[in-house]
């Protein structure tokens, strides 16, 4: 019996996880990449001697498909998670508060700095902890969550503005990459309940300490080399249809088939690649795109220090500190991401840097006098869908009318926001799916016992 070929189309974080997957279970593995590089949207670029990626991903603790994903690629040491939660929040003047959690049990792990969070008048922040434990009792998996805003939910437990944005937003904004004003309640659940409030150590942040492209694309090139599978760069899926007993897929003209097939591409790339009535358009169109702007600051010397910060009424939304990580030999690299991006995704990159790099000036009193070496921008414009109200009906599951194919990305409904954990996860489903197909396969294999644990 021969072993089951599976065809992974789409080189980012979803289709590695699935190839991973499906080759240690022992199928023959072919993985197609437009691109002439892995990665997906998590990548790097070279400039000026040093590396830039061209966004700023972060994990938490409890991000525990992707940081398995790292396990298993031989690289989970170059995400340093913190010991414990500690995030510098700065106003526009550059006045500090610190949210961090403390050593007691969950959810009081977070009483105290929100009574101490100086950024919030006494009664935002008794009325803040309030909130919190209301939240703490919402259902994640409940979708009739997804029928209103995250912020209009938050002024109907005593929310004012300030505190929206002063708190809430600092974490629904880059997780969900939209701003509570117009993200879902239901994805904010997930990210609050499973990231901040119901496990004491979930939400210790984690941040790449080499480039994304060494972390995800290579690290992954040469794991799956290593297991024999067969990996085609610039090979650009134009079709995928059935085939007798199976699948064949148009590769740039060329006819390759498989037993299964699972297509990690974008949500808005998906129909045109499907016979008609696999996946809905509308649905597809309907969940939107929402990008992400970094800006990166090469100045002379050190300005930032700290590895992080969050800032408050400022274009400045988190700043990072990416000079080890970016190989930068002398002065420091402050990389600023702007997530929900739809202002600065339409201006150049000198309007976008003459504004964020007064603005650090001001959160930062030691960037006033350096110089700045080098300024650049990255964009992606259509980063991840967006998480607004009524999305989640729109979110399609690992499963297709068509048998042996399946789905994955991070907009499939894996449960959470469009994140790194999501997309590994999406990926590891397809994939288990594809390795025990319910028709009776007789190639059909077991998967990983990693991944199934």
């Amino acid at each position: 019996m021969r072993d089951l070929r599976v065809a992974v189309v789409g080189g980012g974080l979803a289709g590695l996880a699935a190839a991973l997957e499906c080759v240690d279970a022992g199928a023959t593995v072919t993985l197609f990449e437009a691109r002439r590089r892995l990665g997906g949207a998590t990548f790097s670029v070279r400039r000026n001697g040093y590396w830039l990626d061209n966004g700023q991903h972060v994990a938490l603790r409890c991000c525990t498909s992707y940081r398995a994903f790292l396990r298993r690629l031989g690289v989970e040491r170059h995400l340093e998670i913190q010991p414990r939660l500690k995030i510098p929040v700065l106003d526009r003047d550059g006045r500090l508060a610190v949210l961090a959690r403390d050593a007691l049990p969950a959810p009081l792990h977070l009483g105290r700095t929100l009574l101490r969070y100086r950024h919030l008048s006494f009664g935002e922040r008794l009325a803040a902890v309030r909130a919190a434990r209301a939240l703490q009792a919402l259902d994640p998996d409940d979708v009739r969550l997804d029928g209103r805003t995250f912020a209009s939910w938050l002024r109907a437990h005593g929310q004012s503005e300030r505190t929206i944005t002063a708190l809430w937003n600092l974490i629904a904004l880059p997780t969900l990459n939209l701003d509570a004003q117009e993200a879902s309640l239901l994805p904010a659940v997930k990210v609050f309940r499973t990231g901040l409030l119901d496990e004491s150590d979930a939400c210790d942040v984690g941040v790449p300490r080499i480039p994304l492209q060494h972390l995800h694309g290579d690290a992954a090139a040469a794991a799956l080399h290593a297991r024999r599978a067969r990996i085609e760069l610039g090979a650009e899926v134009k079709r995928v249809e059935p085939d007798g007993d199976g699948l064949r897929l148009d590769v740039g003209g060329a006819q390759e088939t498989a037993d299964a097939v699972v297509l990690a591409v974008p949500h808005f790339a998906l129909p045109p690649l499907l016979p008609e009535g696999v996946v809905d358009p509308a649905a597809m169109a309907g969940l939107g795109t929402s990008p992400i702007v970094n800006v990166h600051l090469h100045f002379d010397r050190r300005v930032l220090f700290e590895p992080f910060a969050a800032a408050l009424d400022s274009p400045v939304q988190w700043l990072f500190d990416r000079t080890s990580p970016s190989e930068v030999e002398t002065g420091q690299l402050v990389s600023v991401s702007l997530s929900g991006a739809e202002q600065e995704l339409a201006e150049t990159q000198e309007r976008i840097v003459e504004r964020v790099r007064p603005a650090l000036e001001r959160l930062l009193p030691g960037a006033r006098s350096a110089t700045v070496l080098d300024a650049s921008v990255t964009k992606e414009p259509r980063a991840t869908f967006r998480a607004s109200p009524g999305t989640a009906a729109l979110r399609p599951g690992t499963r297709t009318g068509i048998a042996g194919l399946f789905l994955a990305g991070a907009w499939t409904d894996t449960g959470w926001p469009a994140t790194m954990e999501g997309a590994v996860r999406s990926g590891v489903a397809a994939a288990q799916a594809a390795l025990v197909q319910p028709q009776g396969s007789a190639h059909a294999l077991a998967p990983s016992v990693e991944a199934a644990a």
